[in-house]
């Protein structure tokens, strides 16, 4: 048996220690005979100092890393291969505990540094446009999983640019409303005071739209933002870009966004990435600003497309982009053009396949 093999095997039959919360850990350590405070050092290596290994837990006894090392797992997520783009930006790849391969991106910008986070291995959802909707889903990423790649992008973030991140979106790899569970908890870690203290309004959870738990999301009262990939303004034209639409049509997300803001009445965005001859006329305008007008959402973002290998579609010149968003503009439309970032890394919007 490989060595990889004897690890995994090892790991699957010990507990995670990153699933238990304090009390819980206060709970084992009194029971191994050993004082409370232990367990909020222990606490405060894991999620405050972003240790990776029993053994950097130095103000630990030798003896006491050593029985934690018997009984528990630290499942951690590592650095396989980090990109550099022209731009600035860092993608790096991770590899998890048992094997498998995701991406996130560090995005720099002048006045923010964005960690761009996957919530999944792969995909389910099947957007035509986009490169990891062609992959197979594997499985959900753990909490910690998602929470260690905001780790590493920080360290990263610091060690380029004497920065701390500033922002975090919920748009690599993966649909982040179909693992709701680990999404909602790793953000809740994110913004405790036990680890990182970031506000939830310097967050953003982006989904294909999903309407039922849209709708979940508000009666939870979180405090993060939403950004919804709209893509298209007819039902029509987003099935084609987007099976999910298919079962979650636009007349269920519009009554899903507007119950999610009377419950949050947080930030809620529009993306809309831009194709040429298929959503990028001034009818599609037309159709854009009424489908606005009926959605409490504070800005729509105009994408530029990326390329993807294998997938048929192209961005439109620059004339018809500026038509498109000038039009919006021009009838009280919050609008942005958000302009590809590691592109020659294939680290853009919709890019992310673990290529290398």
């Amino acid at each position: 048996m490989a060595a990889e093999e004897v690890n995994y095997l090892c790991i699957m039959t010990k507990k995670n220690i990153r699933e238990f919360n304090l009390p819980e850990l206060k709970t084992y350590f009194e029971s191994i005979e050993e004082k409370k405070f232990r367990a909020i050092q222990v606490y405060e290596w894991l999620w405050k100092k972003n240790v990776r290994s029993f053994s950097e837990m130095t103000n630990l006894s030798l003896e006491l890393r050593e029985k934690l090392m018997d009984v528990f797992s630290f499942n951690v997520i590592t650095t396989d291969i980090t990109q550099h783009s022209l731009d600035g930006t860092l993608k790096t790849r991770f590899k998890t505990y048992d094997g498998h391969l995701m991406e996130g991106v560090l995005i720099p910008t002048e006045k923010r540094f964005t960690a761009c986070v996957s919530s999944q291995i792969g995909c389910s959802l099947a957007c035509k446009f986009c490169a990891t909707g062609q992959m197979e889903r594997i499985r959900n990423l753990s909490f910690e999983e998602i929470y260690d790649q905001v780790a590493i992008l920080n360290e990263q973030c610091l060690l380029a640019y004497d920065k701390p991140l500033s922002n975090i979106v919920y748009m690599g790899m993966g649909e982040p409303l179909l693992n709701y569970k680990h999404v909602l908890k790793s953000i809740e870690r994110i913004t405790s005071t036990e680890s990182w203290g970031m506000s939830p309004k310097r967050i953003t959870v982006s989904t294909s739209g999903i309407a039922k738990m849209i709708k979940q999301l508000g009666d939870d009262g979180v405090r993060f933002n939403l950004a919804l990939s709209l893509h298209a303004a007819d039902d029509k034209k987003r099935s084609e870009l987007m099976p999910i639409n298919d079962t979650n049509n636009l007349s269920q997300l519009v009554e899903a966004l507007n119950y999610f803001y009377q419950k949050t009445k947080n930030d809620i965005t529009l993306e809309y990435i831009l194709f040429k001859n298929i959503n990028d006329s001034i009818e599609d305008a037309q159709r854009l600003v009424t489908l606005y007008r009926q959605i409490p959402t504070h800005l729509i973002n105009v994408i530029e497309y990326n390329p993807v290998a294998g997938v048929p579609f192209i961005k439109p010149e620059e004339e018809t982009t500026n038509m498109f968003t000038q039009y919006l503009a021009n009838h009280r439309v919050n609008v942005r053009l958000r302009r590809s970032r590691g592109k020659d890394i294939d680290a853009a919007c919709g890019q992310l396949a673990n290529k290398s």
